[in-house]
């Protein structure tokens, strides 16, 4: 058996979901993301599987933001969905999103790609798979992760204050079930990845300002998505 070891959610995480940590799916998740580490490189670092939680605590999320799994190459990942550490070249996806950031509402194109101050502002960049073993994207789907992150999403939608769920893609629109929309605002926009093929397209799509208009009709301040 595999420790806990770094698998402690911060604060107000930890009473949110100290039951769902405490089942047997869970406990099997943690053997085998350990066992991963283990016999193989795992993305994101172990200190960091946690990092959108700790830098959104519970009851400051205002928007969600989903991703799938994690990047799979050397220096990507760093727990947060999309983003990667400064100094790493932007993900065809995430080159995408600073594309329509700069058509939407105007920001500049950054010199980075770490989108920590948008989850300092309130927005959970959240993937449905936390851990990826290196260079085999998909490789930690269906061990326990999708249970653990549905169970992120009911426990936001089931909190008193209302918030702004940004779902983009098919995969991530099939998460609107498990969110009340009579209170919360669930907007919806194609996936940002420039691979897809024939349908909507991400570029053109003007989510960010559909986000701060749904913010500010809750009455929150809008989220500042320049990245400098």
């Amino acid at each position: 058996m595999y420790g806990y070891g770094n698998w402690t959610l911060p604060g107000s995480w930890h009473a949110a979901l100290a039951d769902e940590m405490a089942k047997p799916y869970f406990k099997d998740l943690v053997d085998f993301v350990g066992y991963e580490r283990e016999n193989n490189t795992v993305y994101p670092a172990e200190g960091d599987v946690f990092r959108a939680f700790e830098l959104t605590p519970f009851e400051q999320v205002k928007v969600v933001l989903l991703g799938q799994d994690p990047y799979h190459d050397e220096g990507q990942a760093h727990g947060l969905c999309f983003s990667v550490l400064p100094g790493v070249k932007p993900p065809a996806s995430l080159a995408n999103i600073f594309k329509e950031l700069a058509a939407d509402l105007g920001c500049g194109v950054p010199s980075h790609g770490n989108l920590q101050s948008w989850a300092e502002q309130g927005v959970l960049l959240l993937n449905t798979v936390l851990t990826v073993r290196a260079h085999t994207p998909g490789s930690h789907k269906n061990k326990g992760w999708e249970k653990f992150t549905d169970a992120v999403i009911r426990a936001l939608s089931n909190r008193g204050e209302p918030l702004v769920f940004a779902l983009w893609g098919d995969f991530a629109r099939k998460k609107a079930g498990l969110i009340d929309e009579r209170r919360h605002r669930v907007l919806v926009a194609p996936h940002p990845s420039p691979i897809l093929g024939k349908g909507p397209k991400f570029l053109g799509s003007r989510p960010f300002s559909a986000i701060n208009a749904a913010l500010e009709d809750l009455g929150y301040p809008a989220i500042d998505w320049q990245i400098f």
